[in-house]
């Protein structure tokens, strides 16, 4: 389960490049690019919920949960942004990214 997870993330992280790059130039990244990189980091999310659900987990389960469960938090904030028709700061899209790495390299250490 956790490879699955691991491969989810690995491909919205992919589609999170491409749109950080848009913000940091100064344009608006492609919505349904946002959508599916939500979509999938969802799905992620739902992979490890399942995983902590079944039982004894690694420490580093939950605490890649909780940094990748705390990014999608700033991927909502950076969605609303959007929503508003307003590019976000830059600092946030930063932050939200370097979250979601820890939390994912967080996840890596399990399998690795």
């Amino acid at each position: 389960m956790i490879n699955y997870a691991l491969v989810v993330f690995a491909i919205a992280a992919l589609g999170g490049v491409i749109l950080a790059s848009h913000v940091l130039r100064n344009r608006f990244a492609p919505w349904l690019l946002s959508l599916l990189h939500a979509v999938l980091g969802a799905i992620g999310l739902i992979l490890l919920i399942v995983l902590l659900i079944q039982g004894p987990a690694s420490a580093q389960i939950p605490i890649g949960f909780v940094l990748l469960l705390l990014a999608a938090l700033g991927g909502f904030f950076l969605a609303s942004f959007h929503v508003r028709k307003k590019l976000p700061p830059k600092a946030v899209v930063i932050v939200h990214a370097a979250v979601a790495v820890i939390g994912f390299l967080t996840l890596l250490s399990v399998v690795l």
